[in-house]
């Protein structure tokens, strides 16, 4: 994590302190089932929360007293006897310190995911606000970056609304799956502690209990969260090079933002650069590079290693905040979003009218000539066009073969550009409702 791409709530979550805290109450609440167990006393668990349900622990103490344990549970919970005093040899009963360690990921992945949630929301309210906007806005579609058939821009951006809505789903069910907990001792048997611990502390800490978690959590779970995220990235980069390709001078249809005072180059004054979907294209490989390190992790040896621990210490916190920014960013960009109808429809009209050439094609088949003879004749009319810089209509105007199957005026009606907006009003509903 960069303070360049990261933003304070999401960086909180991964903060030492946060870990501790939440150390402290999986250790404190699993102590207050024990007492009720009566397994430890009960003065003993009411002490330990007493004394240290307010503190703040000191991270360099703890640091310090792990430069000779070389065990970071270890001296936390060193660091949590010099607050709570002798009562603090009834904290970590049975327990170990995988129970601590998964369980606390859980929870952080948990909290980053309802702020990713919260994210996405920002985001999806953005882009149906602008695809309303330019619902009826005519554009030209694209296929291999050549123009295909009229669309509007509205459609682009519900096509982009309905891809994260999918994601939304996809985060709401990732942060279904991450968020469990285990409190089941040395390989996981419970042998020196009750189930019931593990509820009680799963249901004090927002999870539900994993069902088998050997002495780790397997990490299935967290391959599918990571790759989810790597989804999520994924979109967010789709939209962010659809942006820039239509920000490319010789398109010019929508552009980023260009604020007052802004620069775009050292060495040329009149550049305007699509830096923020460059950047979001660079963050989102980030993110989706964090992927397959946490598919690796899921094959561990036996019950537990730790092979996997250096890996989720560096992606757990770097993915989540990164992805964060990135939501918020691309949220910006669509918000301030400027987008040129003028421009659009200079593209539009550029060949032609050849956009219509699948429209005359069905035509012709429908007033008897083969899909073959159809196809070459409008093809070769449409490759005039291509070629001489002609207007597409005129050309077919003048072909006998085309005359012959179609009148005139058959061919002007299939110039009519509403036709291929008829439906949108259909896949407006789709994607957002009835409203």
């Amino acid at each position: 994590m960069i303070p360049r791409y990261s933003r304070p709530e999401m960086v909180a979550i991964w903060e030492p302190q946060t870990r501790f805290r939440i150390w402290f109450e999986i250790e404190a609440h699993a102590t207050d089932k024990l007492a009720e167990l009566g397994v430890v006393p009960k003065e003993a668990a009411a002490t330990i929360w007493a004394k240290a349900r307010d503190a703040t622990f000191d991270v360099a103490r703890i640091d310090e007293i792990e430069r000779v344990t070389k065990h970071d549970v270890i001296a936390f919970l060193t660091h949590l006897a010099e607050i709570v005093g002798p009562e603090a040899r009834f904290v970590h009963q049975g327990m170990t310190s995988s129970d601590v360690l998964d369980t606390t990921l859980s929870v952080q992945l948990a909290r980053a995911t309802d702020i990713l949630i919260a994210d996405v929301d920002a985001l999806l309210a953005a882009i149906k606000r602008r695809a309303f906007e330019h619902k009826l806005t005519p554009t030209i579609g694209r296929s291999h970056g050549i123009h295909a058939e009229p669309v509007t821009f509205g459609l682009k951006l519900a096509q982009a609304y309905a891809e994260f809505d999918r994601c939304r789903a996809r985060l709401v069910a990732a942060r279904a799956e991450i968020a469990t907990c285990a409190i089941s001792g040395a390989v996981g048997t419970f042998a020196n502690i009750d189930p019931q611990v593990e509820e009680y502390v799963a249901e004090k800490m927002g999870l539900t209990p994993e069902p088998v978690s050997t002495q780790v959590i397997p990490r299935d779970r967290h391959a599918m969260f990571f790759a989810t995220l790597g989804v999520v990235a994924s979109s967010v980069e789709r939209l962010a090079t659809e942006i820039r390709h239509l920000q490319r001078t010789e398109v010019y249809e929508a552009e980023e933002y260009f604020s007052p005072g802004q620069k775009g180059s050292s060495a040329m004054p009149h550049k305007r650069n699509p830096v923020l979907t460059e950047n979001l294209t660079g963050l989102a490989r980030l993110v989706r590079g964090m992927v397959t390190p946490a598919l690796e992790n899921v094959a561990l040896w036996h019950e537990r290693d730790i092979s996997h621990s250096s890996v989720e210490r560096m992606i757990g916190p770097d993915a989540t905040v990164t992805l964060d920014f990135a939501l918020a960013r691309l949220t910006g960009v669509v918000d301030k979003l400027l987008i040129y109808p003028q421009n659009m429809r200079k593209n539009l009209d550029k060949l032609g009218g050849l956009h219509n050439s699948q429209r005359v094609l069905l035509a012709l088949t429908q007033a008897g000539a083969s899909r073959e003879d159809s196809y070459s004749m409008v093809q070769r009319n449409a490759m005039r066009t291509w070629e001489h810089g002609e207007d597409f209509l005129t050309n077919l105007k003048a072909d006998k073969d085309v005359t012959a199957k179609l009148s005139v005026a058959q061919l002007e009606a299939m110039f009519d550009e509403g036709y291929h907006f008829k439906h949108v009003d259909t896949i407006f509903r789709r994607v957002f409702g009835e409203a």
